[in-house]
């Protein structure tokens, strides 16, 4: 600890929101890992996903094969229910080779803090998606 009681309190304010962030990623991790389960059991088919580029211009094959929780297509889940956002640099290369996404510790909330104002609980949109099956986005 440092002798200055103000940078004492911000640093302890910032070790508990980690811990705060951890606790609800954990939590949502775990309701991801069971609507991948769950979609799997009810037969809901995956897709092969894709991300768009970061300026918005293009769609690029990934190397995830999941469900689409939003209809816009900008968040996904894998069938080995890791969660994933689904944008990348683009160029040439991904292009014509794909793009490899690594997975992403989920919000409870998606969309949280976003400039549209449309947020909704992870667990809510999970719900969703699992009881729109295989016809939901088309």
């Amino acid at each position: 600890m440092s002798t200055d009681p103000k940078t004492d309190a911000a640093l302890e304010m910032a070790a508990r929101l980690g811990r705060r962030q951890a606790a609800e990623s954990a939590q949502a991790k775990r309701l991801v890992e069971q609507f991948a389960r769950d979609a799997l059991a009810a037969g809901i088919a995956p897709t092969r996903l894709t991300a768009r580029s970061y300026s918005g211009e293009g769609r690029y094959r990934t190397n995830v094969v999941g469900w689409y929780l939003k209809r816009d297509r900008s968040i996904g889940v894998g069938t080995d229910g890791s969660f994933y956002v689904l944008h990348c640099p683009g160029g040439l290369a991904a292009r014509l080779k794909g793009v490899t996404l690594t997975p992403t510790d989920p919000p409870l909330e998606l969309g949280r803090g976003a400039r549209d104002g449309e947020s909704m609980p992870i667990a809510d949109a999970l719900a969703k998606r699992l009881a729109g099956g295989s016809s939901w986005g088309s």
